[in-house]
């Protein structure tokens, strides 16, 4: 039987971009748009309604824009994964997003095909940066650290295991084939690493890994 294609919301206040996008999504069988909001408070409602497997979210909106929005997003069960979509390529904006938690941060100057890629990439599961934000990521966290101490040694060895992994960056259907537990096994575990190494999301914590050659 074939899979499920994944589910997308789209959340942003321009149509034709919407539009594009969709239509765009619309050329792979192995992703759908269920959803489109224009404004924040309704991509909120709709992500808690339709609990999609992905919610692409523009930055820059009139009322509450993108970081608010992520904020609040964040604070709701939801399952899928989010992944900012802008034209903004500031290392303050890039560096905000991720630490509120954001799964992902593309620009919107990308081609339709990379985009295209990136996208099923990130229903996947796995972790996706627009090539030219990795140097001002590192740099970011390279200068800013904040003085926090992590001790991998803290985390169980099957925690450490799924840290390794997603510091490869293989989504948690990888992650459970290659370690032989369920998906849901994995999720609570990833939940738990990242609370225990303070650390907001999988980006934050693979660029951890690498930075601070951890393994």
């Amino acid at each position: 039987m074939a899979e499920e294609p994944a589910t997308i919301l789209l959340i942003d206040d321009h149509p034709m971009l919407r539009r594009g996008v969709k239509q765009l999504i619309g050329l792979a069988p192995d992703i759908q748009v269920i959803g489109e909001a224009s404004s924040g408070e309704q991509g909120i409602a709709m992500a808690e309604s339709l609990d999609p497997d992905l919610i692409l979210l523009d930055l820059n909106m009139p009322g509450m824009n993108g970081l608010e929005t992520l904020d609040h997003l964040r604070q709701k069960s939801l399952s899928g994964r989010i992944v900012v979509f802008t034209v903004s390529n500031l290392e303050e904006d890039v560096v905000q997003a991720l630490k509120r938690g954001a799964d992902g941060y593309l620009l919107k100057d990308m081609e339709p095909e990379e985009l295209l890629v990136a996208l099923q990439q990130a229903a996947a599961g796995e972790m996706v940066l627009s090539d030219t934000l990795t140097p001002i990521l590192a740099a970011s966290l390279r200068n800013s650290r904040n003085g926090t101490e992590r001790d991998v040694n803290q985390l169980t060895p099957r925690e450490q295991d799924i840290l390794r992994l997603i510091a490869q960056g293989l989504p948690n259907k990888l992650i459970a084939r290659q370690l032989d537990i369920t998906e849901s096994t994995v999720k609570v575990h990833v939940k738990h690493l990242l609370k225990k190494m303070k650390l907001k999301s999988r980006v934050e914590a693979a660029v951890w890994v690498h930075q601070d050659r951890v393994f």
